[in-house]
């Protein structure tokens, strides 16, 4: 087998024998980090400290790794004006968060013979939303509903970095670090009156 040193110096290749008798005199372990090489590849290291840090680099990659997260939003083909306005809004709050949204029109009774009306409103919505997301897929009839998910332009990781940095800029602005804000205190309730 090819013997690697404690520091990552080639040993060169040795009996597995000499290889354990070289790990004992250094009181290391012998791991063997490339089995189907032609010879193995073994590392004179301390196996302890090694499964630590492979533990450490895979809960670093987990917490890089971004969970992507659909959020649905309904409507019907004849919602109000401001109806609109509000679930317009938590489809942009969605989109500035990082997250995907899916917009679902849900067609009752004579509404489903006017597919158009409900192609027109999410059509409408992706117009009103173009500089925070795109069409993802593009409106389908899906039996009653008619379904349009909508990406948002930027990734989540940027988004969560804008929103610390728009919190940092706050706190600088009014001169209080957020972890040196004041808790609200619960209010003591007065003694009954003796009597």
């Amino acid at each position: 087998m090819r013997l690697v040193g404690p520091n990552g110096e080639q040993v060169g290749i040795v009996r597995v024998e000499d290889a354990l008798r070289l790990a004992a005199e250094a009181e290391l372990d012998l791991v063997e980090v490339a089995p189907m090489a032609k010879p193995p590849v073994a590392k004179l290291m301390d196996y302890g400290k090694f499964k630590y840090e492979a533990a450490m680099k895979a809960r670093e990659a987990r917490k890089n790794q971004v969970n992507t997260v659909i959020k649905e939003i309904k409507l019907r083909p004849k919602i109000d004006i401001h109806d609109y306005g509000t679930k317009k809004g938590h489809v942009e709050r969605f989109l500035k968060a990082g997250d995907k949204v899916k917009v679902t029109i849900m067609f009752r009774g004579r509404e489903q013979s006017r597919p158009e009306l409900g192609f027109r409103l999410l059509q409408r919505l992706a117009e009103d939303v173009v500089e925070l997301g795109f069409v993802e897929s593009s409106p389908k009839l899906d039996g009653r509903n008619m379904v349009m998910v909508i990406g948002p332009t930027k990734k989540k990781s940027e988004a969560r970095a804008e929103q610390r940095r728009r919190q940092a800029d706050h706190a600088a602005a009014t001169g209080v670090a957020a972890s040196d804000a004041p808790m609200p205190v619960a209010p003591t309730p007065e003694a009954p009156p003796a009597g």
